[in-house]
């Protein structure tokens, strides 16, 4: 292996600076990217975020289709379709109602 490689990149190390606990599952914004707690991360701490994969996330009252583009809004700490002032972080896995709660995303660091 090349000398230069830090990780596979799957995951990233994170230090939570919130002022309280992250919880497994929470998405945490960083950057311009979206990581998933993969353990509860206390304030101070350090814990492992997870940067890919397919993960069920809360999203907006908004009607979503599988395989288009998945941005993160931060104000509202949901997943939606709109992308003004949101992040993209992936794709739609699965079409979506809006009156549905969660939808998978699968994350993806490159496309984002």
């Amino acid at each position: 292996m090349a000398q230069t490689h830090v990780q596979p990149g799957k995951t990233m190390t994170y230090t939570n600076g919130t002022g309280s606990t992250i919880v497994s599952g929470t998405p945490v914004k960083v950057g311009t990217r979206l990581g998933i707690a993969s353990t509860d991360i206390v304030d101070g701490g350090a814990g492992d975020l997870l940067m890919e994969e397919v993960h069920s996330l809360p999203k907006a009252a908004v009607a979503v289709s599988q395989g288009n583009k998945a941005y993160w809004d931060d104000t509202a700490k949901k997943i939606t379709n709109v992308a003004t002032a949101n992040i993209l972080v992936g794709v739609f896995w699965s079409d979506a109602a809006d009156v549905d709660a969660d939808v998978p995303v699968k994350l993806n660091c490159m496309n984002a």
